[in-house]
């Protein structure tokens, strides 16, 4: 059975990864990711320096997923690109994804102008769904933004570049970011970080479960799930066929990857789930989808990525 994937010129063995954030913040996490039997990894989204990120609790799981408010926490650009170069030097052919997620224009060209002038031979990831400037939304959701960083990022950049989307909720939205994203060469678009701001409440204690910003956070999990495959299918009918799309969102089975697949993902990452259950995930999800793709005569993703059927 035939489960490779390819974005770019880079072909893995299968469409699993993890989600940005989730078992990747720091060498040790990253080796068990490294070796499991995902078909690729993300790191830690960094920060041109170190961050501690929010004050804890800042992320719990509840019933159907979990909310968080991390606040970036990482180990700083310069270790996930060393560990990255690291990681190219010793397993030859093989590729990580990088991901960068500055706290303000500068931040993010400043970190791809040293991924571009670096020996970093895999798929960089900018993460439009984090804060920007305080008093305007994320730069996902500013189109004005989302353009201008695109057009200064391709007057330089020469390397595969994705970029992690927030969620959209509108068919206005989905028209217009992505005649916006359709004049630039990416090599991908990630589909979605958590659904922003919503609020879980222990009524016991008759309080909020997350410290920062009064309790607000992003929602993980499956509640998100229906979301996320709405933002996969909304692009990719939208986008040139050559920007593919990493499915993220409510993944916790090989029925839930075949959905992402089905509604036009290239690969298809794991957050909430692969936190509760550790990197084990990844066989016993590739496990299912194999059997689906049994079951339903399939012998490669191919066969039916992208072919969901309308009524």
């Amino acid at each position: 059975m035939e489960l490779k994937s390819k974005i770019a010129q880079f072909e893995f063995e299968n469409p699993l990864m993890n989600a940005s954030g989730v078992w990747c913040e720091n060498a040790e996490k990253l080796d068990e990711m490294k070796n499991s039997s995902s078909g690729s990894f993300v790191t830690k989204s960094a920060t041109p320096q170190l961050r501690e990120g929010n004050p804890s609790p800042r992320y719990v799981e509840v019933p159907l997923g979990s909310i968080n408010s991390m606040g970036l926490p990482n180990l700083g650009f310069d270790f996930y690109l060393n560990y990255s170069l690291k990681f190219q030097e010793e397993n030859p052919g093989k590729i990580n994804f990088l991901s960068i997620a500055g706290m303000s224009m500068e931040d993010n060209l400043e970190m791809l102008h040293k991924l571009n002038d670096s020996d970093f031979k895999g798929l960089t990831e900018l993460n439009l769904s984090c804060p920007n400037v305080p008093g305007k939304p994320q730069i996902g959701y500013d189109f004005e933004a989302t353009e201008k960083i695109l057009e200064k990022a391709f007057e330089f950049f020469k390397k595969p570049l994705g970029v992690k989307l927030p969620p959209y909720f509108d068919f206005a939205h989905f028209d217009e970011m992505a005649e916006i994203l359709n004049q630039f060469p990416l090599a991908y678009v990630n589909c979605i970080n958590s659904v922003g701001n919503g609020l879980y409440i222990d009524t016991e204690n008759e309080s909020v479960v997350i410290k920062p910003k009064d309790g607000f956070g992003g929602i993980g999990g499956a509640y998100v799930k229906p979301t996320a495959l709405a933002n996969v299918r909304a692009f990719y009918t939208r986008l040139n066929k050559n920007i593919k799309i990493i499915g993220c969102g409510g993944v916790e089975s090989g029925k839930d990857v075949f959905e992402h697949l089905l509604c036009g993902a290239e690969m298809v990452q794991i957050g909430t789930h692969l936190a509760r259950n550790g990197v084990q995930v990844f066989d016993k999800i590739l496990t299912e989808l194999s059997e689906i793709m049994n079951q339903k005569g399939y012998n490669s993703i191919d066969e039916f990525r992208g072919k969901l059927k309308s009524l």
